[in-house]
């Protein structure tokens, strides 16, 4: 699943699991949670920026060089510190073998990214620069590494340029997104659309014509392949930070439907709630709810769904609760009201 999405984004916030959970969740089913975790750490991928921080296939390290080469010629961000307390950091990770940041005594002073402490300030920047690697994460905190003892040598060799680079994360991008305009591409891993535009033509994508968009777009050979081939489809709750959604723009583009995180909103102001999962049924999004848990109940806060996917909104409830180890789920607030009965009849 990784290595076909080339990216899943993570992030602190979690509800009924962490949003890497629910991208596994959503596209394999019930994996148990613990099996899902292990698998993204256990050695095959390494953690870095991508569209955000991002979960990578681990023989991705050498394309992301150009980012590494950027980072350094760029300098430290918002924190500067000296290079003894990073030769610090390097020496107690040759000494120690990997550690978190606890570990190496720089734990930060308070959760914000500006009260960051010396340790925590020179770990990130040597991971921006490719001197120290993350391949895991335990109770949600990197566990940094030194890359010549996480990664195989020969991926540490490998050294390609920026254009091959760029070649290989646009053509990777396409393959993930099946058909995307330039600006879909360059969201993707978060390029310049520049840069996107300078090596696009080297790639397998073929330049194509969607109708309604208005705009330029590329397929992947795969993509066109498929078409008109109808294939299998989950009804299924999306982490709102899901690559098939993360894109506000793509999405309504794509779905007709308005996506938008609102964790960052202040309460008052939300429309649909802090942490709404679309809804993916037969490949449309038709529906979203913004769940939580009491117990061993999960709480659906506000939900609203199209009238005719009632059902599939409390197939994706019913699942999504047994998943998490709830054994129960309850409605809050339902819109259109009209479908509040319909909807408690359904989850039985």
């Amino acid at each position: 699943m990784l290595r076909r999405l080339g990216a899943v984004q993570l992030d602190t916030i979690s509800v009924l699991a962490r949003s890497h959970e629910l991208v596994a969740y959503a596209r394999l089913g019930a994996v148990a949670r613990g099996k899902v975790e292990h698998a993204y750490w256990s050695g095959d991928a390494f953690e870095y920026w991508s569209h955000a921080a991002c979960v990578l296939p681990v023989e991705e390290w050498p394309m992301f060089a150009f980012r590494r080469r950027h980072f350094r010629a760029r300098g430290q961000r918002w924190h500067k510190v000296g290079q003894e307390t990073c030769d610090q950091v390097l020496a107690a990770l040759r000494d120690n073998g990997p550690m978190t940041v606890s570990d190496l005594g720089g734990a930060r002073r308070t959760a914000e990214w500006w009260d960051w402490s010396d340790v925590k300030v020179a770990v990130e920047w040597l991971l921006d620069i490719g001197e120290v690697v993350c391949t895991k994460r335990r109770a949600w905190k990197r566990v940094y590494d030194l890359p010549e003892r996480a990664l195989p040598d020969a991926l540490l060799a490998d050294d390609p340029d920026d254009e091959t680079c760029l070649r290989r994360l646009v053509g990777q991008a396409g393959r993930a997104l099946g058909v995307a305009t330039l600006g879909d591409l360059a969201d993707y891993h978060r390029l310049r659309q520049d840069q996107v535009r300078g090596v696009i033509g080297d790639t397998d994508l073929v330049e194509v014509d969607v109708e309604p968009w208005g705009a330029r777009a590329w397929a992947h050979p795969d993509a066109l392949e498929a078409l008109g081939v109808r294939g299998r489809h989950r009804t299924t709750l999306l982490s709102p930070f899901d690559s098939l959604v993360w894109d506000r723009a793509r999405t309504l583009r794509l779905f007709d439907f308005h996506h938008r995180l609102e964790a960052y909103v202040p309460a008052p102001k939300r429309v649909h709630g802090y942490f709404t999962m679309p809804l993916l049924v037969g490949g449309r999004l038709r529906g979203r709810v913004d769940p939580g848990r009491d117990g061993t109940t999960l709480i659906a806060k506000r939900v609203s769904c199209e009238p005719d996917a009632v059902e599939p909104m409390a197939q994706a409830l019913r699942e999504a609760a047994e998943w998490v180890g709830c054994d129960a789920v309850a409605l809050d607030v339902v819109d259109p009201p009209a479908l509040a009965e319909p909807l408690r009849l359904a989850l039985g």
